[in-house]
């Protein structure tokens, strides 16, 4: 709850980024499903190591950056292939759940391209 606070957009309450119903719900797919461990790996593997001096992958990657998640370039710039790039100005780490129109037509916009 605490992550899901501070990485939201412009929010000093919780609720008024991202509805309680909508966020228990999320967490409880990744509780019950077992997959909290592998959502993480990616965090994990950026602070301990990541990509470095790998040559960028040659899989089509589509990078949508919300606000206040900036950082994220030089994450993506190493070890993927960029073919779309977006930004937002709202939004935030949980745009599915803060912003999903943005993040819904920006996917949408990504694979009509890859036709």
């Amino acid at each position: 709850m605490e992550k899901c606070k501070e990485w939201t957009h412009s929010a000093d309450v919780l609720e008024d980024a991202v509805d309680r119903d909508r966020l228990l719900t999320n967490v409880m797919l990744y509780w019950l499903t077992g997959n909290e461990n592998s959502s993480a790996r990616l965090y994990y593997k950026n602070m301990h190591g990541g990509s470095s001096g790998q040559a960028p992958g040659t899989i089509p990657t589509g990078v949508a950056v919300f606000a206040e998640d900036y950082a994220i370039r030089r994450y993506t710039d190493q070890s993927n292939n960029i073919v779309h790039w977006s930004e937002f100005d709202r939004g935030g780490h949980f745009a599915a759940m803060e912003a999903p129109d943005l993040f819904t037509d920006d996917v949408r916009i990504f694979f009509h391209h890859l036709q």
